[in-house]
């Protein structure tokens, strides 16, 4: 079930958005500009990524087709890029908390697949806490657990 849902997530996706704490948990300015995230050689994306940050940096391409970007300023110009990197093909916004947060109040999204693992009381980053009404129009459209997590899918209806 859960590979399922992993394997439908990536079918059609033409770039990736994502955080600067989604590519490497390191603050500030860039220490090592050698140092390439956690992905490995060969990330699993393999097209192009374009990361939030406010700290520059040239553009990290990896093998399998992946190339990290760095985006500075903002979120309209991190998709516009990804818009013309994907095509037609569809975006995927990776996260974190902050910056789907970000994306929400924007009303830059079209959907959500939430993947809710359990944790211990307290744990965790609260996706949906300060947002308004930013989801307002939303609904669930699939709702779908397995013995590992629950898979909520929300669009804008």
């Amino acid at each position: 079930m859960d590979q399922a849902f992993r394997t439908a997530g990536e079918r059609g996706i033409g770039a990736t958005i994502m955080g600067r704490n989604m590519f490497g948990p390191i603050r500030g300015e860039w220490p090592d500009e050698n140092w390439t995230g956690w992905w490995g050689e060969d990330p699993s994306f393999h097209h192009d990524v374009f990361v939030l940050t406010h700290h520059p940096r040239e553009p990290v391409p990896m093998a399998g087709g992946t190339t990290f970007h760095f985006v500075t300023d903002g979120i309209e110009a991190a998709l516009e890029r990804a818009r013309e990197s994907a095509g037609d093909r569809d975006i995927r916004l990776g996260g974190g908390v902050a910056t789907v947060q970000q994306y929400l109040r924007a009303g830059l999204l079209d959907e959500l697949h939430v993947v809710v693992v359990p944790v211990l009381l307290g744990g965790g980053e609260r996706l949906f806490d300060g947002l308004g009404d930013a989801l307002d129009g939303w609904g669930c459209v699939e709702f779908t657990p397995s013995a590992a997590a629950a898979h909520v899918r929300l669009r804008r209806l």
